[in-house]
């Protein structure tokens, strides 16, 4: 039930947006937009138009930053993608590609005398090169079928490059006179992922590069039926080159059907251009072990790594390697927290990353020969990607007010200087709500970090319908996201109060909070979203009498449960992607690892005391106290927790006779991807609570 960094960027039309002009840079591209609003209160239209900017590249001389911005249409209902750079000193931001095409994965070449991209130009995604300045575009590659990802080797000799391979045969190759069939047989499980269909798997090839084309292409995974990267959410940053050019580091689960959707049990695999050889680095780690970073002289690698099989979400530690002597040592026994993206400094005595604490997402750094690790930056905000960059970092950022950009940010003391502002314009006409953290005591007398979010325009003096946000995941902080579904200043625009908690089961609190939920469904978490509702509906400002709940993913779940035991708190709940019925959910979901760790195992385990209290607090066994509108949000390619979760607690709402709304969609996952989908379902939410709640 993770949340996914998915994403395509759009833009907006005029029809109902209450926008008084739009214009567009290029009528055939969608790109950036000019709005001008016509109030300063975010609509779903406005939140669609944002730019979306990452995947920054720092240049190899240091003075040129390399990112793409994303853009959406709700007209076209399709997004687009253009590549841009800033001059950081000078801070001027220059567009490099304006195509319908759209531009991704971008990187410098080794020499910094190109730049690399994905583009489907041709038909299918295949890798480009331009110059620095945008000018020279010319196709680099010809890979039948197309590829999804690509790195140059630092002497600019190779390209590895990643494709879909189908390596099983399917139903046509075993009947070439029925080509119309539609039929699948299975033998066994992941047969199908998140949203696809499992009929192919990303291998990784290695190919020869003079400077102008690739040839001489080699599959190093070659007849495996393994991933890598590992579906749903990898990237490239699970493959990466030694400095030498000489190997391949890549992580990978060589497991299938059962034994893959039972264990998160993945490796970090190195091949040798030379000699065609494979071997594993990371083998009796039982745990997820993944993004491998070496140190400039490539006598060290670092990674990120989880202890315990099957337990997807356990504390992500930093392991070092080395490559001489095979010593390895884990550098985060003291630090109770997680880390994420790992990068080197030039002269290998630092390793950066990003780690959640308190709501935030902030930046710290290992000095490797003392094993000591530093907090860079704190405040209320959410770092992305770093890159060190002599005194300096490169860094992007976002908070629940804005949407990512890219700063600066100095070592010694933290401060950050925005470099980017691809929002400026749509920003200084909004006004925000104030976000607020709060700290409350919880039923067992902890301290529980809890977001407020206030309603642009707040006026003490009045009284507020207030919305209790229940996070997914499970194990997933309520930090300083900018979500464009999920969005607190979208929901506080409509004129409510947000209360977030981060309840029990949450990182950035230590491992003991994170783990306490497994288990536990139904049980501690939930009384923490009570406490956090209960302790602000006390606020002069917030009508007791018009309380909703909403939430996502696990989040849907704990609305589900809400809903047969809130004792009339609440006046109008809404549940998207979420359980209804546990033990159903561990006969369909795709991710078997996870219910066998957070549920305890199957239901028919009457001896697993643990199971049996899991599936004994399934929501669905509580319908019978159903008493308040609900409403439910799923859509038909989330395999993830199927949509026949969804429509069965539709029907039992409206069989117990209590009202109820189905919204459904045929063609999204286990998330809103397209700008239609997207407004509809803005619209649609606050039809529903304004309709009970105002």
């Amino acid at each position: 039930m993770k949340n996914s960094h998915l994403s395509f960027l759009f833009a907006i039309a005029m029809l109902f947006t209450g926008l008084q002009s739009f214009s567009q840079e290029n009528s055939s591209v969608i790109g950036k937009h000019n709005l001008k609003l016509s109030s300063d209160i975010m609509t779903p239209e406005v939140l669609w138009s944002f730019g979306r900017a990452g995947d920054i590249k720092l240049s190899p001389d240091k003075k040129d930053l390399l990112f793409g911005i994303s853009y959406y249409s709700v007209e076209k209902d399709k997004g687009n993608r253009d590549l841009y750079s800033i001059d950081i000193k000078s801070k001027k931001m220059t567009r490099l590609t304006e195509t319908s095409f759209g531009e991704y994965d971008a990187q410098w070449r080794p020499d910094g005398k190109k730049i690399g991209f994905l583009s489907s130009e041709s038909g299918s995604m295949q890798l480009w090169e331009m110059n620095p300045d945008g000018s020279g575009k010319k196709q680099i590659s010809d890979i039948e079928g197309g590829i999804s990802g690509f790195k140059y080797s630092p002497n600019q000799s190779k390209i590895l490059f990643t494709k879909e391979v189908k390596v099983n045969p399917n139903i046509h190759d075993k009947y070439p006179d029925l080509k119309k069939t539609s039929g699948r047989v299975l033998t066994d499980l992941m047969y199908r992922h998140w949203d696809v269909w499992v009929d192919t798997y990303s291998h990784i090839f290695v190919a020869d590069y003079n400077g102008q084309t690739v040839s001489n292409t080699i599959d190093i995974m070659e007849g495996e039926p393994y991933e890598s990267p590992m579906k749903p959410f990898g990237g490239m940053e699970q493959i990466n080159w030694t400095p030498d050019s000489k190997m391949i580091a890549y992580t990978c689960r060589k497991k299938t059907g059962l034994e893959y959707s039972e264990s998160t049990n993945s490796d970090i695999y190195i091949y040798s251009v030379e000699n065609n050889q494979t071997a594993n680095l990371t083998k009796g780690m039982m745990g997820y072990d993944t993004n491998p970073v070496f140190s400039p002289d490539g006598n060290l690698m670092a990674w990120e790594s989880m202890e315990h099989d099957g337990y997807e979400s356990d504390k992500n530690r930093l392991f070092i390697k080395s490559m001489i002597n095979g010593d390895k040592k884990d550098y985060t026994v003291d630090f109770d927290q997680n880390v994420h993206g790992l990068t080197w400094t030039e002269d290998g005595k630092y390793i950066y990353f990003t780690s959640e604490w308190h709501g935030s997402i902030e930046i710290y750094c290992l000095n490797v020969a003392k094993g000591k690790i530093e907090q860079i930056t704190d405040g209320v905000h959410n770092y992305g990607t770093v890159i060190p960059n002599g005194k300096t970092l490169i860094a992007t950022r976002t908070t629940m007010s804005m949407p990512s950009e890219v700063y600066t940010v100095n070592i010694k003391n933290g401060e950050a200087t925005q470099l980017s502002f691809v929002n400026k314009d749509l920003l200084e006409q909004l006004t925000m709500g104030k976000v607020e953290k709060r700290w409350i005591t919880t039923t067992d007398n902890k301290k529980m970090l809890t977001w407020v979010i206030y309603p642009p325009h707040f006026d003490p003096n009045k009284k507020y319908p207030a919305l209790l946000y229940c996070q997914g995941g499970p194990q997933s902080m309520v930090s300083q996201f900018w979500s464009y579904r999920w969005n607190f200043q979208m929901m506080a625009a409509n004129g409510y109060i947000i209360v977030a908690p981060n309840r029990r089961g949450l990182p950035g609190f230590g491992t003991e909070w994170n783990e306490q939920i497994s288990g536990d469904y139904g049980g501690q978490n939930m009384k923490d979203y009570f406490s956090a509702i209960d302790s602000l509906k006390k606020e002069p400002f917030i009508d007791e009498n018009r309380l909703g709940a909403v939430g996502a993913s696990y989040g849907g779940f704990s609305i589900y449960w809400i809903a047969g035991h809130h004792n009339g708190r609440f006046k109008a709940f809404i549940a998207h992607d979420g359980i209804f019925n546990l033990e159903q959910q561990y006969v369909e979901t795709d991710e078997l690892w996870f219910a066998n760790w957070d549920l305890g195992g199957p239901f028919w385990d009457k001896n697993n005391k643990i199971a049996q209290r899991s599936y004994a607090n399934s929501p669905h066994k509580f319908v019978d106290k159903w008493d308040t509108p609900i409403m439910v949000i799923h859509s038909a390619k989330d395999y993830r927790i199927l949509d026949s979760q969804g429509f069965s607690a539709f029907d039992a709402a409206i069989i117990k006779g209590v009202p109820a709304k189905m919204l459904w969609f045929p063609d999204e996952n286990h998330w809103i991807m397209k700008p239609q989908n997207g407004v509809l379902w803005q619209r649609e939410f606050f039809s529903w609570l304004d309709k009970w709640l105002k």
